[in-house]
């Protein structure tokens, strides 16, 4: 029982104190389930956070539901996703109710144009940081810069890139196989 209830104040904060759901949620869960309650590794939580973005829904749930399952199975999962939306909808529900009376007043708008460069930075932190340990680095900084400028000018669909990255990915290991092959494994000269 004290585990559920670690799992559901924990993802309840998380709920609570983050602003800009999503990625901006990142950084906090991350701080959370990896550095001070170690139930991921880094290698875990960045495999948790792709196959969450996998998945249909909101990231943060995901992840509580992963989470959550690997701790305590089914009910674990229900726990955390629990924690991790409760005070969001709450959120939700009070806005809703007292945005349109709200919303023309300025200092309100100046309010929400304030947060809005927070928002961005607690959504690149978490991306530059799993870039990181993903391994991106200077040299393949380029795959996803292209990738995203695929998306973003050409409106390319997201799954034609995924698909077109994949079968990049497998033709440059079938090349590296067959460079190590011919010249042997430690006289790899295949440049990207």
């Amino acid at each position: 029982m004290a585990k559920y209830c670690e799992l559901f104040v924990t993802f309840f904060k998380i709920g609570t104190f983050t602003i800009g759901g999503g990625y901006a949620m990142i950084p906090l869960i991350q701080r959370e389930v990896v550095g001070r309650r170690h139930w991921l590794s880094d290698t875990e939580m960045l495999d948790a956070i792709a196959l969450s973005q996998t998945m249909p829904g909101i990231l943060a749930a995901n992840i509580a539901a992963i989470v959550g399952q690997r701790l305590r199975g089914v009910k674990g999962a229900l726990v955390a996703v629990l924690g991790n939306i409760l005070m969001p909808i709450l959120f939700i529900i009070l806005i809703a109710a007292l945005f349109s009376r709200f919303k023309d007043i300025p200092a309100v708008q100046h309010i929400f144009m304030g947060i809005r460069p927070a928002v961005v930075a607690l959504i690149a932190a978490p991306v530059f940081n799993l870039a990181r340990k993903a391994g991106v680095t200077l040299r393949t900084v380029w795959i996803p810069l292209l990738a995203a400028l695929l998306i973003w000018l050409l409106g390319i669909s997201p799954v034609l890139v995924i698909l077109i990255a994949l079968a990049a990915g497998w033709t440059y290991s079938k090349l590296i196989d067959k460079t190590a092959k011919e010249n042997g494994p430690n006289q790899l000269n295949l440049k990207l």
